[in-house]
């Protein structure tokens, strides 16, 4: 299972009906609860209904301390109709004297991020959930709302032109961990290990075979296209094509030595409504080092070692 198992992203966390008595002993053990907020007030303070229970979120509560400015506004604002974690603080009475639940966003992140920058090292594997894509990289959820970096260069090995081409907003994903800082209290994630090596992704092909492909790169002498989210081969055809177009592809070789495909484009293709699903060689663990390369690659081998910095 990936280590933040007991920590999951906003929305992931499996919902309950909540009574009183459960919320008094979660306020007691310091659980971990989720709800969804059900609107902002001007003062912009959060409101729940917890069964019927109301609960208050107040803005200094809803955010995390290392976030910090305008965004602090925007990360309360965007709390309306999403899942949002939180712990009980408090159980009191309102003025008419129906129970009054107040509930910290803040506690729980910052448990969960005290837990990540003592427990988790490099190489750890965490799920995710993708709250925000930018063109230099994909924001990710990896527990209670405590957002990671996942920069654009280590999505897959085949390069995109944006995050959007591999990742849809509120996808679950897989990750690991690839560097901290403690002191900012940041996580830097990477996600192309886990797509799998050269040799895994260019033994579902074969020499012969026409399949689909995304052009990903076009250069003078040719295109880069990709069969897979970390393969890609190369076609002398560059006419007239844009990175994300959709092509059919004649397979022609398949040369692990080099670590080349050769390809030739038969036709161009509809786009694709989405990005297709992601196949994971690795689900599970901690990596210390993971080869793309073949073993037999004439040069260097391509590769990811993972430690403390």
């Amino acid at each position: 299972m990936p280590e933040n198992k007991f920590f999951p992203p906003e929305g992931l966390r499996s919902s309950s009906p909540f009574s009183l008595a459960e919320l008094r002993t979660a306020m007691e053990q310091g659980d971990i609860l989720e709800s969804t907020a059900l609107r902002c007030d001007a003062a912009h303070t959060l409101h729940f209904s917890l069964s019927g229970i109301a609960g208050v979120m107040p803005r200094q509560e809803a955010v995390a301390p290392w976030i910090s400015g305008a965004d602090r506004d925007i990360a309360v604002l965007s709390r309306v109709g999403k899942p949002t974690c939180f712990t009980v603080q408090s159980v009191e009475a309102d003025e008419k004297g129906a129970p009054l639940v107040r509930l910290s966003r803040r506690a729980a992140q910052e448990k969960i991020m005290d837990h990540f920058l003592t427990s988790l090292t490099p190489g750890d594997l965490l799920a995710g959930r993708v709250t925000r894509l930018e063109p230099f990289g994909a924001f990710v959820d990896i527990g209670c709302g405590v957002v990671a970096m996942l920069p654009i260069e280590h999505i897959s090995v085949s390069r995109i032109s944006h995050p959007k081409d591999r990742f849809l907003p509120g996808q679950k994903i897989l990750t690991a961990v690839r560097a901290f800082d403690r002191e900012q209290r940041r996580v830097t994630l990477t996600h192309r290990e886990l797509l799998g090596s050269w040799m895994e992704n260019a033994s579902r092909f074969q020499p012969g075979e026409t399949v689909r492909g995304i052009v990903r790169t076009v250069k003078e002498y040719g295109s880069f296209i990709e069969l897979a989210p970390n393969l890609s081969g190369l076609a002398d055809t560059k006419e007239n094509f844009v990175p994300g177009d959709c092509v059919s592809v004649y397979i022609k070789s398949i040369r692990p030595e080099r670590m080349k495909v050769k390809l030739q484009v038969i036709e161009k293709l509809p786009p694709l409504a989405e990005p297709e699903p992601l196949r994971y060689q690795i689900t599970d663990g901690h990596l210390n080092h993971w080869v793309y390369s073949p073993p037999n690659y004439e040069k260097p081998p391509v590769e990811t070692v993972f430690q403390e910095e």
